[in-house]
């Protein structure tokens, strides 16, 4: 019998997002800051990655368990735990949508930053955030927003441009960057929406190198750009769809320095509490 793999597992295990994610190490550290984890918190890090935001909530003494739906990115986790000698980080491979094994009230804080967004069937990912988290516990997300003119949003509205049209039932990711989505999805997992709060805020990539280096990552490690180029590239319009994202990086960068990229990209911050 033949096995159909996972479509969100096969995008995510495609490229190597570790090479975005180096991008990303500051401003996951400073957000883990924002978030108070502290020694004695049960974290659970949900479309973890490689430990972007894992990493420095170990280092602060939580007990950190990261999940997410690609193996290579779970592996690299480990090999950053083990070199930081954070006995109290684990990671495993899981859907957000289906968190088996994870057990009910069992964490103090869920955190997922770009994360369980991805991840098909957001009711039961927000039922299962829910589920995992103890009462008088909180789930804080970060979510790309639809239609903003910042970087990732704008990248994925690009590469959608060029892509072939999503499968029938696909609801987009960045749907969960829509505050009414946001309150319809934790109300369906039994959340009072005085317990929801939403605020924009800005997540910063520091990339070493030029913006056409950083778009260079993008093109070869991110799933969803990787696909867009391959789409592109069957139509001719591959250096057409580098163009247009050269010209957004390069718009969008702050960096005074040349040879150094930083680029601000604003983002839904969403805080639950938990009764």
């Amino acid at each position: 019998m033949t096995m159909t793999l996972n479509p969100n597992k096969a995008l995510w295990e495609k490229g190597d997002f570790t090479r975005i994610a180096a991008a990303m190490r500051d401003s996951g550290d400073a957000l883990i800051a924002e978030l108070d984890v502290r020694p004695g918190l049960r974290v659970l890090d949900l479309g973890c990655g490689d430990g972007t935001t894992a990493l420095p909530s170990a280092q602060r003494g939580a007990d950190v368990l990261g999940i997410d739906i690609a193996a290579n990115l779970v592996a690299a986790g480990e090999a950053r735990a083990r070199a930081q000698g954070l006995a109290n980080l684990r990671f495993q491979e899981g859907d957000a949508s289906n968190l088996a094994g994870v057990e009910s009230d069992s964490f103090d804080l869920v955190v997922s930053i770009f994360g369980a967004m991805f991840a098909p069937r957001p009711l039961d990912v927000a039922r299962e955030m829910v589920r995992v988290t103890r009462p008088g516990g909180r789930i804080v997300m970060g979510n790309w927003i639809p239609g903003d003119p910042t970087l990732v949003a704008q990248i994925l509205r690009i590469s959608a441009a060029y892509s072939p049209p999503p499968p029938d039932g696909f609801i987009s990711p960045v749907r969960w960057g829509v505050e009414a989505d946001i309150f319809e999805r934790f109300a369906a997992a039994g959340i009072d929406e005085a317990n929801i709060h939403c605020v924009r805020a800005t997540y910063m990539f520091d990339h070493d190198g030029t913006p056409g280096s950083f778009l260079d990552a993008f093109r070869h490690f991110y799933g969803p750009t990787m696909n867009a180029f391959e789409a592109a590239a069957k139509n001719g319009r591959a250096e057409q769809l580098h163009a247009e994202l050269e010209a957004l990086f390069c718009e969008q960068n702050i960096s005074p320095d040349p040879a150094r990229t930083r680029i601000p990209a604003t983002y839904l911050q969403v805080h639950v509490d938990v009764d």
